[in-house]
């Protein structure tokens, strides 16, 4: 099988802005609408039976992102293609078809669940709208799916408000595998819940994964979770990717500064060796005025002029994994790097 052929998403160039209602005082100065920039000419690629971990700060744009994967967002621009199929002019049984082959996990057990349906009925609503198997047999496809996620089968008679955030997890999961997805986007799926709990999220999804040979994206803030499960990461900022390759390649040398800055303040499990450095200096600049060039340029202690006026592509550079920096092929050389003087937000 060719290395096409093993794609199976592919996003090129997605941007997707909201406007911004205007005060009262900027009507009255008829100052033009402003737009919030929260996905910015993003690209990437999933392949089959590979799990995807999208990474950065909170605000980034990575849930944006993944509504705009299932559709619940409309991209303002670009391409996006599963199978090699447009998904973009998808619509009636072909849209719904890549709804039921491309699911997502949302990020709160909670209110992402109907609290007035039990369990049963929840699961048998996704097993019947898309006709997954014969009205027969939906009742044992409703056992499978709560065996697959390890709940009792007694659970399908009980409500959500009944479970725990972890086993209303282990529900969503269930609904979300119930119309047999290639796909699964999860987004924050462990961070609403207690950190005894998250560790039983994530291995189960592992499984599954392994069990099912699901290709999965994994969206968190945590670095050190997609270090152990994700074969390959895409490090988000301010709406960007600005960089993605191999996990543990990243990990030994990451090739834009925002990744280095977030692996440094990771926290190390090593006794009497707390980690107090902050992730990166600064404020995060607000996307409804993103600055121009390279958006880290602010808050980089590497940024020259040619970062301030030209934003820098992702592209190979060095023939190493694609990068977001103007400087990615020599930061294995710092030396090399012309003296750069810290740059403070404005």
């Amino acid at each position: 099988m060719s290395e096409h052929s093993d794609i199976l998403l592919r996003a090129d160039g997605l941007s997707k802005a909201f406007e911004v209602r205007r005060t009262f005082a900027e009507v009255l100065r008829r100052e033009p609408r402003r737009a919030l920039r929260a996905v910015h000419q993003v690209s990437f690629d999933v392949k089959r039976g590979e799990m995807l971990g999208i990474v950065g700060e909170s605000g980034c744009g990575k849930s944006t992102l993944a509504r705009c994967l299932v559709r619940l967002h409309e991209p303002d621009s670009g391409a996006l293609s599963f199978r090699g199929q447009d998904v973009l002019a998808l619509s009636g049984a072909a849209r719904r078809s890549y709804n039921r082959r491309v699911q997502m996990i949302f990020q709160d057990p909670y209110s992402s669940l109907n609290p007035r349906l039990s369990v049963r009925d929840c699961l048998a609503e996704a097993v019947t709208v898309h006709r997954i198997v014969p009205l027969g047999e939906v009742a044992v496809r409703i056992d499978r799916l709560l065996d697959l996620v390890h709940l009792p089968r007694e659970a399908a008679a009980r409500y959500p408000h009944e479970f725990s955030g972890g086993q209303r997890q282990r529900i969503g999961i269930a609904r979300a595998l119930a119309v047999e997805p290639e796909l699964v986007i999860a987004d924050e799926p462990v961070s609403a819940l207690d950190v005894s709990v998250q560790a039983q999220i994530v291995n189960l999804l592992l499984e599954l994964q392994t069990e099912l040979g699901l290709a999965l994206i994994f969206i968190t803030h945590d670095l050190r979770l997609v270090r152990h499960i994700a074969h390959r990461i895409a490090v988000m900022y301010l709406g960007r990717i600005v960089e993605i390759g191999p996990t543990a390649e990243i990990f030994a040398s990451p090739r834009h500064p925002y990744t280095r800055a977030l692996l440094k303040a990771v926290p190390r499990l090593v006794p009497r060796r707390r980690t107090d450095v902050a992730a990166v200096s600064g404020e995060l600049p607000s996307p409804l005025a993103p600055p121009p060039g390279c958006t880290f340029h602010t808050r980089c202690p590497l940024a020259q002029q040619v970062c301030r006026a030209e934003e820098p592509a992702l592209e190979r550079r060095g023939g190493l994994w694609p990068s977001a920096c103007h400087f990615a092929d020599v930061l294995d050389r710092e030396a090399s790097v012309p003296s750069a003087q810290s740059i403070s937000a404005p």
